[in-house]
C-alpha cells in the first residue's frame, strides 16, 4: 500500500507514486521550509520483515513522522494471529514513540463484499481493534482505512483488488491528513462515486474467473515456492529526497 502500487507518477513513468508520496507533498505544501521524505515500503512484506528490515532503517534517518502500516499480507494468510501480529505491532511502535518520533498507523481495509477476500474480515476487525488500543496507548495517530465509505467500491481498487488505483491512493492521502490532524484538501474526500449501473451474475463471474487466473492462482504459487512479489526489490526512497513547498502533489 505505501509503496504505491498502481499508482503512477507522471514525472517518473517507472516508478509507482501513492497515497505516502502525495502526503509529503501536500505536507509540503503547508510548509514554510522544506520537506525530507523517504519512502522505506516494499511490496509483500509481511510485518515481521517491516519490523526487523524498515523500523531500524526509519530510525536511523531520526524522523520526526513515521508512518508503520503492515499486517496486511498477514492476514491474507489462513491461520494468520491477530494477537501476535499487534504484539509485534505495538513493540514497534514503543522503539519509535521512544525517540520521541510521532507514528501514523492505519487499520485494515473493510472487505465486506469482497468476495473471497472476505474470509479475512473477521481477524481484520480483531487486528483493527488492536491498532486503535495501540494508538491509545502510545498517542499515535490512526488512518482509519476501514472506516472509509468511499472504498467501497471497486473503481478505487487495482485490478489484483487489493492494492488502491489512483483515485483510491487520493481518497487515502485525504484521510492520512485528516487523522493527522490538518484536514483534508477537500471537503467531499470521502463521499461515495455516483453509483455504476448493476453488473450481470455471468459477467461478474467471468471478472471473478480472470482474477483468480491473473491473480490469486499467482499469489498461491508464490507462496507455495516461498517466494514474494517483493523479492529482490529496493525502497524506493531509502535515501531522504528534499520536496519543496511549490512542488505538485
Amino acid at each position: 500500500m505505501t509503496e504505491g502500487l498502481w499508482d503512477v507518477d507522471p514525472a517518473t513513468p517507472g516508478l509507482p507514486r501513492g497515497w505516502a508520496d502525495l502526503l509529503a507533498e501536500r505536507l509540503a505544501r503547508r510548509r514554510e521550509q522544506p520537506l525530507e521524505y523517504a519512502n522505506l515500503a516494499v511490496r509483500g512484506r509481511l510485518l515481521g520483515e517491516i519490523v526487523a528490515e524498515q523500523v531500524p532503517a526509519a530510525l536511523e534517518l531520526a524522523p520526526d513522522l513515521v508512518s508503520l502500516i503492515g499486517g496486511g499480507n498477514d492476514l491474507l494468510r489462513p491461520g494468520s494471529d491477530p494477537d501476535a501480529l499487534a504484539g509485534r505491532l505495538e513493540g514497534a511502535v514503543r522503539r519509535l514513540r521512544a525517540t520521541g518520533t510521532d507514528v501514523l498507523l492505519a487499520t485494515g481495509m473493510d472487505t465486506r463484499g469482497s468476495g473471497v477476500l472476505r474470509a479475512t474480515r473477521s481477524r481484520t476487525a480483531v487486528y483493527n481493534s488492536h491498532v486503535w488500543s495501540i494508538a491509545r496507548r502510545h498517542d499515535a495517530y490512526v488512518l482509519d482505512v476501514w472506516g472509509m465509505r468511499s472504498l467501497h467500491d471497486w473503481r478505487m481498487w487495482a485490478a489484483d483488488r487489493i492494492h488502491l488505483t489512483t483515485a483510491g491512493h487520493e481518497r487515502v492521502t485525504q484521510a492520512a491528513l485528516v487523522a493527522l490532524g490538518l484536514g483534508a484538501d477537500d471537503p467531499a474526500w470521502d463521499d461515495p462515486l455516483e453509483p455504476l449501473p448493476p453488473v450481470a451474475r455471468a459477467e461478474r463471474l467471468r471478472g471473478d474467473l480472470t482474477w483468480v487466473r491473473t491473480h490469486a492462482g499467482p499469489w498461491v504459487g508464490r507462496r507455495l515456492r516461498r517466494r514474494s512479489s517483493g523479492d529482490a526489490r529496493r525502497p524506493k526512497h531509502a535515501v531522504p529526497v528534499v520536496i519543496e513547498r511549490t512542488q505538485r502533489g
